[in-house]
């Protein structure tokens, strides 16, 4: 009575349910896509974790002992090389550019499809090997040893992990207390529709009873006979369009057809919120 009060107008009942509903619609909205945000972002860099020599990130696999750090000319390259040319990179680096340190080259990992390698090579000469690297179908990576921003990226995986965890308990205790007030505006919705057609149905002044009935399936048409037995002579057209199912038609604006149209007001009411397919 105080969320939905019957001395208001059905126009009134009827936006208050709306509103109510709309505010609940637009905050699942902010929730969810902050929600699915954070997610998406951990996914990504889970993924960068697990995929590809050629796209992971590659922060926990290299230690500070692959590289030249501090040097004025010297700098080393990640190179991922397809297993298939392994032997050619052994052989043929050192002459892809000039003033590539001789056997710098080191395998930190590989696997099914690619190998990692280390070089070490003047700065001057970087771009250079980068070009002649890409003409022999050798990859260089992005990467800069750097030990305070590879430790962000690994906490920035452990916040993520533990903000979805703080948001996803809430989250669904708000999806429960909100489909509950959802399902609730939807049975009264139901019933706004019943009282207008029963008013439309049998007129002025108002004088019906509504009930709601959950029967088992196989009692399902009994209880539709003994319904058409008690209240047939209420709509003589329900029972002939009965009658008459080969030539039934839709009724415009009403939602359903005459085959489900019966002497006495009806709505179904699908709870399977799961299983059905809306």
């Amino acid at each position: 009575m105080a969320k939905y009060p019957i001395k208001q107008s059905l126009r009134n009942i009827a936006d208050i349910i709306s509103k109510q509903v709309g505010q609940i619609d637009a905050d699942l909205k902010v929730k969810s896509s902050a929600y699915n945000s954070l997610k998406g972002n951990l996914q990504n860099l889970e993924k960068k974790q697990t995929g590809s020599l050629l796209t992971r990130n590659l922060a926990d696999i290299v230690k500070r002992e692959h590289f030249i750090l501090d040097s004025e000319y010297l700098t080393t390259l990640l190179v991922i090389v397809p297993k298939a040319l392994v032997h050619d990179w052994n052989g043929h680096y050192e002459k892809l550019t000039d003033m590539i340190v001789p056997r710098s080259t080191q395998c930190i990992t590989q696997d099914q499809d690619f190998a990692l390698y280390t070089v070490t090579l003047f700065k001057k000469v970087v771009d250079e090997f980068k070009l002649h690297a890409r003409e022999k179908k050798f990859v260089v990576r992005e990467f800069t040893y750097n030990e305070e921003q590879l430790a962000a990226g690994k906490n920035e995986i452990t916040k993520l992990v533990t903000d979805k965890k703080k948001q996803f308990g809430p989250l669904v205790r708000w999806l429960k207390v909100n489909f509950s007030e959802c399902f609730c505006a939807w049975i009264h919705v139901k019933a706004l529709r019943v009282f207008v057609e029963s008013v439309l149905r049998y007129g002025l002044p108002v004088n019906f009873q509504a009930i709601l009935i959950h029967p088992h399936k196989k009692s399902t048409k009994r209880l539709r006979d003994v319904l058409n037995q008690l209240y047939g002579h209420l709509d003589g057209s329900a029972a002939s369009a009965a009658s008459n199912t080969a030539d039934t038609v839709d009724i415009p604006g009403l939602g359903f057809g005459q085959s489900e149209y019966y002497p006495y007001v009806y709505y179904k009411l699908n709870i399977d919120m799961v299983e059905s397919k809306m």
